[in-house]
């Protein structure tokens, strides 16, 4: 069959939760002669509207039952989607058992996806699985060669400007298409239906992962503009990128998103209710990190850590963005602003900036909430559990002896949840809740070590200070030192307490480094390595 192989349409099975448009594409069908055929509140709808429509349980011979939950799993229903047009077989099948032809099946399915996301519990969540719905999508898109199938309204309406085309057919190449998509969005359902349900299980099988999402928007291109890409939302509801609304500014890039992302979790690791945090990341890594007592000394001290790299970065707040802040970021060059709300005095400054994106989220990331993280591989997949760690002072083993003063445990802790965000190997240097130096993605802890004393050295030189802010800091390492170098370089650099996880064959050796230099240095037991 070639792409313009017509198939008519004359008989239509319609039944959606959705209705919106509903009444007025399934009039512009009947005014083509195609008869209709429906269930459930989707036939009343179409009947209240004054427009003709058969009854499925009519064609089935057996009323909806048990609570609606079977109506169309039938062979008449399925028969007539499923019945190859060319096969005399197939003809005589439906001739002799009554199984009209079902040229047209327009279904969206129960809500489930929304389900999970407005908190149902498992309960409510089941009783929105769609059973029917999925049976008849797949049979009428595996039948593609002659039986168009909808998921959407938007999908009717381009069924109907092509039947208008085509004096009542389709084309094969639409029918494809759409028959695609159709699989995609079953695929996409399930994958939510199997997550939601092993959340339920203590012990889920891995044997298959399915993943799914539905298109947030459609993107310019990808990381670079040979590269197509495109932003879709998982069924799991999260605070973030995906559910942000953007208040003003051009369109967001895919390298936008990315890095958002990024400085929304980082910044939502601070409870919003104990310090204001603000995090500046460029290139998915952060360069400035800040808690203070309001966001405007955040930002500032955050920007005043890395001011080089912080030109063109992505600012991640965990308050309610105000005219202050807003006044302080308008002075610098800013991509995008993340947050979880902004008033209106903020907004009136920023709106001088109409580059500037500001997303506002409606809340802060819960870092403990569990969930699937996927990065594609050559063939397949790798899935792991969200990194959900954190350690408390309790949780902390000092191993040097002097133990962290509580100014020093104070930027310890601090320092250790901010090189949980940091591309390994990472090292962060930390003084007075704020970041003095970050090194990120090195090849080597000791040039991590060395590259974020040099950030310090650098903004030392651009803010005109006296010294790196490396001396008389604090130092985390996302994993254990392997060899007593790299916490030679950061003695060097001025920390005075490190932090980080330990389990090293010559855990020996730096601790006596550490001793010599008088340093106190805890361990906690786990890392943070981060791709």
């Amino acid at each position: 069959m070639s792409d313009e192989f017509l198939a008519p349409v004359r008989r239509a099975l319609i039944s959606v939760s959705d209705k919106t448009g509903l009444v007025a594409r399934a009039r512009r069908l009947s005014e083509m002669g195609v008869e209709l055929i429906s269930t459930g509140g989707t036939l009343a709808t179409l009947r209240e509207s004054g427009l003709e429509a058969r009854d499925a349980a009519d064609v089935t011979g057996y009323p909806e039952m048990m609570d609606g939950r079977v109506k169309t799993l039938h062979p008449r229903i399925h028969g007539g989607l499923l019945a190859r047009r060319d096969r005399e077989d197939d003809l005589a099948s439906m001739e002799e058992h009554g199984i009209p032809a079902i040229d047209l099946l327009m279904v969206n399915l129960y809500p489930f996806e929304e389900a999970v996301a407005s908190g149902a519990d498992i309960d409510g969540c089941i009783a929105k699985i769609d059973v029917g719905g999925p049976a008849m999508i797949r049979a009428a898109a595996k039948n593609h060669a002659y039986v168009t199938v909808c998921v959407e309204g938007d999908d009717l309406e381009k069924v109907i400007g092509e039947m208008e085309k085509h004096e009542g057919q389709t084309t094969l190449a639409l029918r494809r298409h759409l028959a695609a998509k159709a699989f995609a969005r079953t695929a996409a359902y399930d994958s939510a239906i199997a997550e939601r349900l092993a959340a339920e299980t203590e012990e889920p099988d891995n044997r298959f992962f399915a993943i799914g999402g539905t298109l947030s928007q459609g993107l310019r291109y990808g990381e670079n503009p040979h590269q197509s890409a495109a932003l879709y939302a998982s069924p799991t509801p999260r605070p973030g990128i995906v559910s942000a609304r953007q208040l003003q500014g051009k369109e967001l890039s895919y390298n936008n998103l990315a890095d958002a992302d990024a400085a929304f979790e980082l910044v939502s690791e601070f409870d919003a209710e104990e310090q204001a945090a603000c995090v500046i990341v460029k290139h998915a890594n952060p360069c400035g990190v800040s808690a203070a007592d309001n966001l405007a000394t955040a930002y500032d001290r955050a920007f005043a850590a890395d001011p080089v790299s912080a030109f063109g970065g992505i600012v991640a707040l965990n308050r309610k963005l105000d005219a202050d802040t807003a006044d302080l970021i308008a002075s610098h060059f800013t991509e995008v602003i993340i947050a979880p709300e902004a008033d209106e005095a903020a907004m009136e400054i920023l709106a001088a900036k109409k580059n500037v994106r500001v997303l506002v989220t409606g809340g802060l990331a819960d870092p403990a909430q569990a969930a699937w993280m996927v990065k594609s591989v050559a063939g397949g997949l790798l899935v792991q559990s969200r990194d959900t760690g954190h350690v408390l002072a309790r949780d902390l083993k000092t191993v040097t002896e002097r133990a962290p003063s509580e100014t020093e445990l104070a930027d310890l802790l601090f320092a250790w949840r901010v090189v949980k965000h940091v591309k390994s190997n990472a090292i962060v240097y930390a003084k007075g809740g704020t970041t003095s130096g970050i090194g990120m993605g090195q090849t080597s802890r000791l040039d991590a070590a060395v590259l974020a004393a040099r950030k310090a050295e650098l903004a030392a030189q651009e803010n005109g200070w006296d010294e790196p802010r490396t001396r008389g800091s604090v130092c985390a390492s996302d994993a254990f030192f392997p060899f007593a170098d790299g916490l030679n370089a950061a003695i060097e650099a001025g920390a005075t307490a490190i932090i980080q996880p330990g389990g090293s064959i010559r855990d020996d050796e730096v601790i006596k480094a550490a001793n010599e230099a008088g340093l106190a240095m805890v361990f906690t037991g786990m890392r943070h390595f981060r791709h």
